[in-house]
């Protein structure tokens, strides 16, 4: 028996899905991988190899609607899956979703899964206005590949309920909706947070992302701003690496920030433990997501949340439990929620207790897992 994963981003795999393909290969499924650009992560590749998966690099441009480049996506898709002949295929994210899909129901795989982990750029119209061109493609297109599904796997109910209200998917559609991706508590493990010389909690703040817009960066810059002009003390950290998607940071911008004294810049890193260590506060002022793994992982790790009252990010915070919620591009109502930190620092301590105990309970990568496998009937 075959299981095959289809995904846009090599590395993403270990991290999001490592522990899911380490249960179905438990089951005796051999593993099959397909992703463009392998030959550029050779360290993942590595990875991947040594624990038994196969590998196969595809053609797909992560960003864009070049019909040429994606038909031929489809193309090699098709004739790639149709040789491995799996026993079931599940794909994440938008180009491995509808072209994965379109290919594996041309090559007859009897079980078609897609899960939606967010959606980005093309779903964010503002209020009254219509979908652009590129968003009317987009819909159309997973109009003629989810039905081919035999469920679709949701991380969060407001996602859910748009791809709903948008038609992309027949009325009455199975569909499973789980708490994110989950994360392992024993990677993950609670730290103690940073203190300053004289033994009391120190009050830093940590975003990781991709350097987008749409995660909420520039809020996250412009909060550190006013904070910094009142309490010129505090640090802001900031992981992430540059992206070339439409709405992306430039490096100007970083560079600009980071000779300003505003934030710390850590680049990417491939374990994100050692910075999460470093804060006491995880921001992440992001306009939408699935369900966001760095919070997930900040919670674990004993750390207090300050996100957005938006779809998959409300998900993870109790308002006064575990953090504060505020309003989407709401730069004054973030800043003000971080000085609560800053003016009462015990917040962090048990804001940070209850975020460990709601992420054991909620999100253990463990419980999520087993839904999904029960779920595709593995």
């Amino acid at each position: 028996m075959k299981f095959l994963l289809i995904c846009s981003f090599l590395p993403s795999i270990i991290n999001f899905r490592g522990k899911l393909l380490e249960a179905i290969a438990a089951k005796g499924y051999e593993i099959h991988i397909l992703a463009p650009d392998t030959d550029q992560f050779q360290e993942d590749f590595q990875t991947l190899t040594q624990l038994g998966y196969h590998i196969h690099n595809i053609p797909m441009q992560r960003a864009g609607t070049n019909p040429i480049a994606d038909a031929k996506t489809l193309k090699v898709l098709y004739t790639t899956i149709k040789a491995i002949k799996p026993d079931y295929v599940l794909s994440y994210t938008i180009k491995p979703v509808i072209y994965g899909t379109l290919a594996a129901r041309m090559a007859k795989v009897p079980h078609i899964f897609a899960m939606i982990t967010g959606l980005g750029y093309a779903f964010q119209t503002a209020d009254n206005q219509a979908p652009s061109t590129t968003q009317k493609l987009i819909y159309s297109l997973y109009k003629k590949a989810l039905p081919n599904c035999e469920k679709i796997i949701f991380q969060n109910p407001d996602d859910l309920a748009l791809f709903r209200h948008l038609r992309l998917m027949p009325n009455n559609f199975p569909t499973v909706l789980v708490n994110g991706s989950g994360v392992n508590l024993t990677h993950f493990e609670v730290i103690d947070l940073p203190r300053d010389q004289q033994g009391n909690v120190k009050i830093s703040f940590l975003l990781i992302a991709r350097l987008l817009k749409d995660k909420g960066v520039v809020e996250y810059i412009e909060a550190a701003k006013i904070i910094k002009q009142q309490y010129p003390n505090i640090e802001f950290h900031l992981v992430g690496w540059m992206d070339e998607n439409p709405n992306a940071i430039t490096q100007a911008q970083l560079d600009d920030w980071v000779s300003q004294g505003i934030v710390k810049f850590w680049g990417k890193l491939a374990d994100v433990r050692p910075s999460l260590a470093e804060c006491s506060v995880y921001v992440l002022p992001s306009y939408r997501e699935g369900t966001p793994r760095t919070v997930l992982e900040a919670m674990a790790m004993g750390r207090t949340i300050i996100t957005t009252n938006a779809p998959g990010c409300k998900e993870t915070v109790v308002d006064g439990v575990n953090g504060f919620l505020v309003p989407v591009k709401a730069v004054k109502q973030l800043a003000d929620a971080m000085e609560k930190f800053i003016l009462e620092p015990n917040l962090v301590i048990e804001m940070g207790k209850a975020s460990r105990k709601i992420v054991v309970e909620k999100f253990d990568v463990n419980k999520v897992n087993q839904t999904m496998l029960i779920e595709m009937g593995l």
